[in-house]
């Protein structure tokens, strides 16, 4: 069995930027893309399935099974710019083998409908963080991490471990361009403050206006969520994604 994409739903949209929001450091991309999709109204469009997920199934409070899985969702831009292609997930690969194979075929999808930009999120651990949180960026050539530095971000210098780093990697031997973007984070819980550093610059970036109030009980769900799945404490979330 391999990483397996499931579509509920086949559609087309405008030159898609692809949005990643994995678990890692902070919970930073989890929190800001959960908020995107509930603030646009983002569609669930199907679901990534992988032999490289955790092994278990939650019984949640409703006493429903639910697995490991990645989402897709996309959003289509009403004033006719770039739509959203967001995948939301309660867990990434748990090896180096499956993190490419899961990295490969979201790029893979994200490229048959055209999707030309790839922007990736994720925390950066410091013992002392910034008001507001630093943002860190990286970006697959010249011209774009001009473009993202353009609004105030440090370069980023260091290690992008897990889907943060690989998408972007593979998207740039794909010949997309991209970027990412790292948020300073003590990363000791799901971090509202880092995520809304990131939505704000993301508002800017992608163009879109995204409300940013109500940012905690975002946190406090992706907590709840992520919790259930073993991934609540840093220190399990740096066994897996490592850090920066």
């Amino acid at each position: 069995m391999e990483s397996n994409v499931k579509l509920e739903k086949r559609v087309k949209l405008k030159e898609p930027i692809l949005v990643e929001g994995l678990p890692g450091i902070g919970f930073v991309a989890n929190i800001a893309t959960l908020h995107l999709i509930e603030e646009l109204k983002a569609e669930k469009i199907g679901e990534i399935v992988s032999p490289h997920f955790q092994d278990l199934a939650v019984a949640a409070d409703d006493s429903m099974a639910r697995t490991p899985v990645n989402e897709i969702y996309c959003w289509k831009s009403p004033e006719r710019l770039n739509d959203l292609l967001i995948i939301h997930g309660n867990t990434q690969a748990l090896n180096s083998h499956g993190q490419y194979e899961l990295c490969d075929k979201i790029v893979s999808y994200a490229k048959d409908l055209s999707c030309r930009l790839v922007i990736t999120i994720g925390g950066i651990e410091k013992d002392k963080v910034s008001h507001p949180p630093k943002l860190y960026c990286t970006a697959t050539d010249l011209e774009t991490l001009n473009r993202v530095r353009s609004y105030g971000l440090d370069i980023l210098q260091g290690h992008i471990y897990g889907a943060a780093g690989i998408l972007l990697g593979l998207a740039g031997l794909r010949g997309m361009k991209g970027f990412c973007i790292l948020a300073e984070t003590t990363g000791a819980y799901p971090d509202a403050a880092a995520a809304k550093t990131v939505l704000e610059l993301l508002n800017k970036v992608i163009d879109v206006e995204v409300n940013l109030e109500g940012l905690e009980k975002v946190a406090e769900d992706t907590s709840r969520i992520l919790e259930s799945f073993r991934l609540s404490e840093t220190k399990k979330s740096e066994e897996f994604f490592g850090s920066v």
